[in-house]
């Protein structure tokens, strides 16, 4: 929560609604096309090749359909045991899998998250501990005739409150890339949109506040400059990811 909208906002949640009030969902966003590979190029991983590792990459912005990927690696080019040695100390089991994880269905929130990796541990504990900053510095207006103890007992109830209803959590689910990507299962990590809202009045929604790039290999083809088939060989691309949320104006 950032700006003087934002506090405003958080100054407001101190009326504390009725349980069982939640504000309106956020507006669904209009997924966008990811860019176009020159036409040289075969596969749509080329401008993760190509692209300045600073460059804006969306998160999950790669297609997943077959019918995108003309060529697809042979039995040969999927040997485990090579493609953990091109892979080397980037491979990290939190992120990826290299067979079907069980139960990759489910979701897992962030709590069960930050045992498990350090990327959402320490983005969750970053905008927590923001939280409850702003939390602390607010005047709650308090009715003036309560007892000391009453009235402190009441500050802590509502700045708990306050962090708890804007405390933004991850959920995750296993995702199949398919046989151009090795390896092929990943965790696709997103902000947990239930309930709908961190805020009262409605106005702020849950977003992803940071990303984190883990590499894969991509089988990458190109042109030949003489007639032939496609040059192909495994490449190391960055794969962003979503490793923290927060609760942010729209």
């Amino acid at each position: 929560m950032e700006g003087p909208h934002c506090s405003c906002l958080l100054l407001l949640l101190c009326l504390l609604p009725p349980p069982g009030t939640p504000g309106p969902p956020p507006p669904l966003e209009e997924p966008r096309e990811p860019p176009l590979p020159p036409p040289s190029s075969a596969d749509p991983t080329a401008h993760l090749l190509r692209g300045h590792p600073s460059a804006p990459v969306r998160p999950y912005s790669l297609s997943l359909s077959p019918e995108d990927y003309r060529y697809a690696p042979k039995p040969r080019h999927l040997r485990p045991g090579r493609l953990r040695r091109l892979l080397g100390s980037a491979f990290d089991p939190f992120w990826m899998a290299t067979e079907e994880p069980r139960g990759r269905n489910g979701s897992i929130l962030e709590g069960s998250l930050e045992s498990m990796s350090r990327d959402p541990a320490e983005g969750a504990g970053r905008y927590h501990r923001k939280l409850w900053r702003e939390v602390e510095g607010l005047e709650l207006p308090l009715a003036p005739e309560l007892p000391p103890e009453l009235a402190g007992a009441l500050a802590r109830r509502l700045r708990q409150w306050l962090v708890e209803r804007a405390t933004c959590r991850l959920i995750s689910a296993w995702v199949d890339l398919g046989p151009v990507f090795w390896p092929r299962w990943v965790r696709h990590t997103t902000c947990e949109t239930s309930p709908p809202g961190c805020s009262w009045p409605s106005g702020m929604a849950c977003q992803p506040a940071q990303l984190t790039r883990i590499k894969l290999l991509a089988w990458h083809c190109w042109s030949p400059q003489h007639p032939g088939p496609p040059d192909c060989t495994w490449r190391l691309i960055p794969y962003p990811v979503v490793a923290a949320c927060k609760c942010s104006c729209r």
